[in-house]
Formats: structure tokens, sequence, C-alpha cells
């Protein structure tokens, strides 16, 4: 499956594709509370900030610094970040989603996207997995 343009990722079942300040303004109303996988999508190159907006985990700071961002980011990629929710994709993008506005979430994967300058512009897409492990269609769109 290619994951390089919004038009091939709704042709391959993914849907949503609203901003991250959407998401939060609705409170996820037209997340599914179904098991499936997500992505964040970038549309522009981004600006990376000397601070995370994430919350803690485990008493871990997120913020790393600007050099591992820079060197981390794969230019012309339009999906930064690949997930699964095993039981409610809106369960797990309110964790995510939290996670970012600072408030402490059981999530850690995909930080980085809180240390971008605009994340709140970001565009999360998501697909249902009733007949496949969410944690298998990852592996295989991370792959």
């Amino acid at each position: 499956m290619m994951l390089d343009s919004i038009e091939n990722l709704r042709a391959a079942g993914f849907g949503g594709f609203e901003t991250v300040h959407s998401l939060r303004d609705s409170r996820l109303a037209a997340v599914p509370a179904s098991p499936g996988v997500y992505l964040v999508l970038c549309v522009a190159e981004p600006s990376f900030l000397a601070r995370s907006s994430a919350g803690c985990y485990k008493g871990r700071d997120p913020t790393v610094a600007e050099s591992a961002l820079r060197q981390a980011w794969v230019h012309g990629a339009r999906v930064i970040y690949i997930g699964k929710a095993s039981t409610s994709l809106r369960t797990r993008l309110r964790a995510y989603l939290a996670h970012g506005m600072g408030r402490r979430a059981g999530h850690w994967g995909g930080r980085f996207i809180w240390q971008l300058g605009d994340s709140a512009a970001l565009l999360v897409a998501w697909r249902v997995e009733l007949d496949r492990s969410p944690r298998e269609v990852e592996r295989e769109l991370i792959a």
C-alpha cells in the first residue's frame, strides 16, 4: 500500500483526515470506538520546537534535542506516525491527544510530533480493523 497521498489512503479504506485541532474540539466525536489503525499526516515541512508540549510519561520528559528531530525527519513524507488501537480508536486517540496537551496519559509512542511547530494542524486518519489484528496491520504499514 502506498502511503504517499491522501487519495491512496482513502482508496485503502482510511477515513477521518481531521486535524488534531478539530478532533480536540469535537471531543473525537467522529472517531469510531472500534479496533483499528491510525495515521498522523503532515502536509507541510515542519518547524521544530525546543520543548515538547507532551506530558511526562512514567517520569520521562518527551523532549528531545532539535538535532535529533531533524535527523529523524524524512523530507517529503506525509505519514509521520502509524499507531494501533487494539480495542477502541477513540480511546487510543484520546490518550494520544491528551499526551500532546501535556496531560499524563498512557501513550509514549509518536511523542516527536508534539515537538512540531503546528502539531494542531496535523491530520489524523483511521481505519477500523474488525477482521485483522490492528498490531499485524500496523506492522505491515510500518514495513
